[in-house]
């Protein structure tokens, strides 16, 4: 009966030992345990922090491609800068329309016309791609460089400015000879300028040698039946 006790008592001594073990072994790793759990809740904060910031990041990267597609717009807006200096190309090279007309502008011809005793009608037209105005109705016309053969201007003609553009052309009249007499000075060439000044006029061959002796111009006109030179 003793020896039963004996031996319940161990098991009983032997249980107490295991739970007090236990405990003690509880205890010690509660707080390393609760250290890690800490530093793990510390981990996953830090890392939804820097997930945050990746997200930012993604949206400052958004915000990039924002300003990407601004420079896009830029280059688009420079684009139709460029589209509204191609238009001013339009005219040749020349700047602008409403300009006045100087004989380097000008494309001349000189045919005979036999009427009013015979006389030279000239056709001006403007040269490929300019645009520009006859400002001055009457042109400067002479035969060589002496006085006796400029040419007076007579009623004829004398319309408005003339604008010359394409196929649009303006005619003058020039007679080489008003008088009746067999006296003269023969030219083969006329000099014409638009103005009296003209510093460019424009040197003609004439189709034929021409006696001139008080010579007469008409004004431009786009209607060359209005280019017979008369004295009126």
């Amino acid at each position: 009966m003793r020896s039963r006790l004996t031996a319940r008592s161990a098991r009983l001594f032997l249980a107490a030992a295991a739970v007090t073990a236990l405990a003690a072994t509880t205890t010690a790793c509660g707080p390393e345990d609760n250290g890690a759990a800490a530093t793990a809740t510390s981990s996953s904060t830090e890392s939804a922090d820097n997930g945050g910031s990746a997200t930012t990041d993604g949206s400052g990267a958004g915000d990039s491609g924002s300003g990407s597609d601004s420079g896009s717009g830029d280059a688009k807006n420079s684009g139709s800068s460029g589209s509204s200096d191609k238009t001013g190309s339009g005219d040749g090279g020349k700047s602008g329309y409403g300009q006045s007309c100087g004989t380097n502008d000008l494309d001349f011809t000189v045919t005979t016309k036999s009427q009013a005793g015979g006389y030279y009608l000239v056709t001006a037209k403007a040269k490929s791609g300019i645009t520009c105005y006859l400002d001055v109705n009457t042109p400067s016309v002479s035969f060589g460089s002496d006085a006796d053969g400029v040419a007076s201007p007579v009623g004829q003609g004398g319309e408005d400015p003339i604008k010359l553009t394409g196929s649009t052309a303006a005619y003058t009249g020039i007679s080489p000879k008003t008088t009746n007499s067999d006296s003269g000075v023969e030219f083969e060439n006329v000099i014409i300028g638009l103005t009296e000044e003209d510093p460019n006029p424009a040197e003609l061959k004439l189709p034929e040698p021409a006696t001139v002796d008080k010579p007469i111009v008409t004004g431009w006109a786009t209607n060359p039946a209005n280019s017979v030179p008369v004295i009126v």
